[in-house]
């Protein structure tokens, strides 16, 4: 995609981005309920990719980029994969497959003509499950939760006829076999017929089923199994991708009988094309076909990203349409305050799935242009019109059309300019594609989510005080919470009430005591927990846990912080100054001179040497980037939200971090930078390796670099590397140390 965006727009729909992704993450895998499209979250994930890309200093530490799935839900034992669950990357053109396919031979090193197999099989839409044997018995199956925690199954996997209680005698002492737990299409209607509830979708209906706390449920619906993969292992399969599937099959797992090998792009879209021409009469549900790298040995040398293999794609199939009329937009305000507009819909059933609502994402959607302005459908949506919708796979939905025709409603939607929760004025800022309320604590919708986040299970997962309970008490005259220091002062506030939370309905004696007692457990906190749990916009999971380890402690990084906050209004200054030096460029036919606008503001006045070097500091951490480091420290540094967060300190006893465990590598823990040409391995492979191997990988040497691999050809970087004393080694030392 082409990106014509300045740092802070894209900087501003970046968050956007893994905010919209993030709660469909959560809506998706943890509750079984999506509210948007694959179709749509595909979108979003390119959109977010490429601007990643461009932008490579502001991508987030928690980015969904690097996520997979979502955290398991409540109800169940936490399962710790030996091995990660990965995703897979998308594809959705035949160039992208054509890419994928030269991307492997470059990876490996390999010519246009040397042998390079793929296998090819549907991509069933169901849940993602591990089944994991000991000696041959099945004794632990586990959902994918986030890729490294899952939720313990193993009963009700055991209903499932699909999957094998012991396996023969050839089968490895040890086997983690992984699949897909799924519906058919007859079972699902004959489900939605006599079950006590009704589903949208087979793989609704496959999740909801699988994870039921009482197994005799499980038992009752009609599920089944494909495997086609395998985590920890024993003893090779085979060395091939489709021998080691045959294995499965001979072992009693069900296996896809479309499965097929390939040997170019050509064959795999011929694959990909009669696959999808069997989509409507297979009757379970495929959203796409995968791609794989048939040699096993080849899969290890190219090993994995982030969140996906490299040896693996998901070629998706197009969406499918359908008319309705919208009948309503609704507004719901999210705890940063954003203001996001949400179509009802005439009931329509696309697909077999009845589809009620959709995302209409922001106010530029809705007047069919992109936040910059370009026009993205040929009319805007009003109430009262007849909109297409479009799902890919099994979940809806997004707005793509509206038939002017039939439009009745001469009026446009005006898009709120107020609050509806406190009417509060809700401004759109510069670059951002998202309207968001000023009401700030005093707006009751961003308070009540900004409790339900804090309670949240990443975050201080407070048994008995989840979101309908912190509705309840925010409500509540009598024993309220409006912020989360009210949380640990409940108990002592109840003492002091005559109408005791014991006696009120939903609560008794006994359950009182165990709310207080779980509020008293989470007392004590972990930092890196409390600095998620505040809420502050841009920092996730991932962004908190690499704070908490640079910091250490609580009191180190309020210093920090407060040290910085010079320089933080300075860097808004700076960015200030180059957006208008970019349009008076612009009005003058001349070039923008940015380097020297933003080193003006800067230096003019100068600033306290302590406070550059907070900022510096801040950003210079790991991830964490100039965007998310003015978010950290404006929450510090703004009175209310300040005081927010030092009444709810006081009522904690926080923990300083722990150091991230050392692996057991050479360099485990250190920078390293590649420079030259290395001649036996190519640079992406060594990147993997040093990475797979614990190390950071830079693009530049600096005073923290620790070693550098030099190969012919290495310039200026082992020049630099030379004059600060840094280890210098050559191609065969890096592959000696590779080999450990």
């Amino acid at each position: 995609m082409t990106i014509d965006l300045t740092p802070d727009e894209a900087a501003a729909r970046i968050a956007d981005l893994a905010t919209q992704i993030a709660q469909a993450n959560e809506d998706y895998h943890a509750k079984d309920a999506p509210r948007i499209s694959d179709a749509d979250y595909d979108a979003l994930k390119r959109e977010l990719a490429a601007l990643e890309a461009a932008f490579p200093d502001l991508k987030p530490a928690d980015s969904p980029s690097d996520l997979v799935g979502a955290a398991p839900a409540e109800g169940f034992g936490k399962v710790v994969h030996r091995q990660r669950m990965m995703s897979l990357e998308n594809a959705f053109s035949d160039n992208d497959v054509t890419d994928f396919v030269a991307r492997i031979r470059s990876f490996l090193n390999l010519s246009a003509e040397a042998p390079l197999r793929f296998t090819t099989e549907p991509k069933i839409d169901g849940l993602s499950l591990s089944l994991r044997y000991e000696n041959r018995a099945l004794l632990q199956a586990a959902t994918r939760g986030d890729g490294t925690v899952g939720e313990n199954v193993t009963a009700n996997a055991r209903t499932i006829s699909d999957i094998p209680k012991t396996l023969p005698a050839d089968a490895p002492a040890i086997l983690e076999v992984r699949g897909e737990v799924y519906m058919t299409h007859a079972d699902f209607a004959r489900l939605n017929e006599t079950g006590p509830r009704s589903f949208a979708n087979p793989r609704n209906a496959a999740a909801g089923s699988l994870r039921q706390i009482d197994p005799a449920i499980t038992a009752s619906r009609p599920l089944r199994f494909f495997a086609y993969a395998w985590g920890e292992i024993s003893v090779p399969l085979a060395e091939t991708q489709s021998g080691a599937v045959a294995r499965l099959a001979d072992f009693g797992f069900a296996t896809n009988p479309l499965m097929q090998t390939c040997d170019d792009p050509r064959q795999m879209l011929s694959a990909w094309t009669g696959i999808e021409q069997q989509r409507a009469t297979l009757g379970y549900d495929i959203d796409g076909v995968v791609y794989k790298v048939d040699d096993l040995s080849y899969q290890a040398r190219l090993g994995f990203r982030s969140t996906t293999p490299r040896w693996a794609l998901a070629h998706k199939f197009p969406a499918e349409l359908a008319w309705t009329r919208l009948e309503a937009i609704d507004i719901q305000v999210g705890r940063t305050g954003a203001l996001s507009p949400v179509a009802r819909l005439a009931p329509v059933t696309v697909g077999g799935v009845v589809v009620s609502n959709a995302t209409l994402h922001n106010e530029d959607y809705i007047a069919g242009r992109d936040s910059n302005g370009a026009q993205i459908r040929d009319t805007d949506i009003r109430v009262g019109d007849w909109v297409q919708v479009y799902r890919a796979g099994d979940v809806i939905p997004k707005v793509s059309a509206v038939d002017q025709s039939r439009r009745t409603n001469p009026d446009p939607y005006r898009f709120p300019d107020h609050c509806p929760a406190c009417g509060a004025e809700a401004i759109r800022e510069p670059g951002d594609s998202v309207r968001r309320c000023t009401g700030g604590l005093a707006c009751p919708a961003q308070a009540v989510e900004k409790l339900k986040h804090f309670v949240s299970r990443a975050a201080f997962d407070i048994e008995g005080l989840g979101a309908k309970q912190i509705e309840m008490f925010f409500a509540d005259d009598i024993l309220p919470i409006r912020e989360p220091a009210d949380i640990f002062t409940l108990a002592e506030r109840d003492g002091r009430n005559l109408a005791r939370l014991k006696n009120r309905d939903g609560f008794g004696e006994r359950s009182a005591e165990k709310l207080f007692a779980a509020i008293e457990e989470r007392r004590s906190v972990p930092l890196a927990r409390l600095i998620f749990a505040l809420g502050i916009r841009h920092v996730g999971e991932v962004a908190a846990a690499t704070l908490a380890r640079h910091y250490g402690d609580l009191p180190a990084m309020i210093g920090a912080l407060d040290a910085a906050a010079p320089a933080a209004e300075r860097h808004i200054a700076a960015d200030e100054a180059v957006t208008a030096e970019r349009a008076a460029a612009a009005a003058q036919g001349r070039r923008a001179r940015i380097a020297e606008t933003r080193d003006a503001v800067w230096s003019d006045p100068p600033l306290p040497a302590a406070a550059r070097i907070a900022w510096d500091d801040l950003t210079n951490i790991n991830s964490i980037g100039a965007v998310l480091a003015q978010s950290l420290v404006t929450a510090f540094h703004q009175p209310a939200e300040r005081a927010v967060i030092d009444r709810v300190i006081a009522q904690l006893d926080v923990r300083s971090a722990e150091a991230a465990p050392a692996q057991d590598s050479p360099i485990a823990g250190q920078t390293v930078v590649f420079t030259g040409t290395l001649e036996k391995m190519t640079r992406a492979e060594a990147k993997a390796r040093a990475e797979a191997m614990g190390a950071k990988v830079a693009g530049s040497v600096s005073a923290k670099t620790d070693l550098v691999v030099a190969g012919p050809g290495a310039g200026s970087k082992a020049k630099k590397a030379e004059e600060l004393g840094i280890r210098i080694i050559d191609e065969d030392e890096w592959l000696a140390i590779a080999a450990t």
